[in-house]
């Protein structure tokens, strides 16, 4: 029985909108942050053999510090703004043949820069209840930080749109996620490549603090020419944790890459914090 009703507490807590933002996951729950409240993300991702097909570079990426911020600016909406401080990369090698080799200013076995910041829109059109799942929407911008110099960037602009739907069954929550974007062709400012995205994740709750988390997210190209440089398919295959303690939730997972221009491995590891900030009218 007392199991039982732990089950039922943190199921309530994965609900919860202080806690729909799912980190170490990156698919997205319908369920927004919670109005007036501001939800702080933070960590580090480590990422072995990642490759940048525009550029030529490969080698073993760090990004420190990941950060995130979601601000509930209604009961159903809320803005994000996601990103990393510094994005370094350790080089094993270069292929002098990408696109935009050239360009590249980094000489040594290292290069760094700012990563793309994402800016996005999410609202809850349907809530959760018996026999329905919540629905919602995702509306993001990449915004080009990263530049084409320091070879982790390709300086373009991309758009973003995806339906989020989500279900809780006993001690699971499963969210799915489905839509499209629209990626610029970092080598031609004229043509874009118009690609499915998808995600699917889950968080089971083991005990009244902890889950054991999943999830598998990407893209796929639906160019029949074949996609153009950085706009090609990829996807992530993550596994990890979560142990929340009032509203702070410590994470930590592995990641392996789906195809041969993701990485072959990585890890992650972070925490996110909720509070009330402001009155909504």
């Amino acid at each position: 029985m007392l199991r039982r009703l732990a089950i039922v507490f943190v199921v309530s807590a994965c609900t919860n909108p202080a806690f729909a933002q799912q980190r170490p996951l990156v698919t997205e729950d319908p369920e927004p942050v919670g109005a007036g409240r501001i939800l702080l993300e933070g960590g580090f991702d480590v990422a072995h053999d990642q490759r940048y097909p525009t550029s030529g570079l490969r080698g073993n990426l760090w990004r420190v510090p990941t950060i995130g911020l979601s601000f509930g600016l209604s009961s159903i909406a809320e803005l994000q703004v996601d990103g990393a401080v510094r994005d370094r990369l350790s080089i094993t090698a270069r292929d002098p043949a990408a696109p935009l080799a050239s360009l590249v200013t980094a000489t040594g076995d290292s290069t760094s820069s700012f990563e793309d910041t994402i800016v996005a829109t999410k609202i809850r059109l349907v809530s959760e209840a018996a026999g329905r799942p919540a629905i919602g929407l995702r509306f993001a911008t990449k915004l080009p930080n990263a530049s084409n110099e320091s070879g982790l960037g390709t300086d373009t602009m991309d758009f973003y749109g995806s339906l989020l739907g989500a279900k809780t069954v006993q001690s699971i929550r499963v969210v799915v996620n489905f839509g499209a974007a629209i990626l610029s062709d970092p080598t031609q400012g004229n043509r874009q490549n118009d690609v499915v995205t998808y995600g699917a994740s889950f968080a089971r709750a083991t005990t009244q603090q902890t889950e054991l988390v999943g999830e598998v997210n990407g893209r796929v190209s639906t160019r029949s020419g074949g996609a153009f440089p950085g706009t090609e398919s990829r996807g992530i295959l993550k596994l990890g944790g979560r142990f929340t303690r009032g509203p702070v939730r410590l994470d930590g997972g592995v990641f392996f890459g789906l195809t041969t221009i993701d990485p072959s491995i990585g890890l992650t590891a972070g925490f996110t914090y909720v509070f009330s900030a402001f009155t909504v009218p």
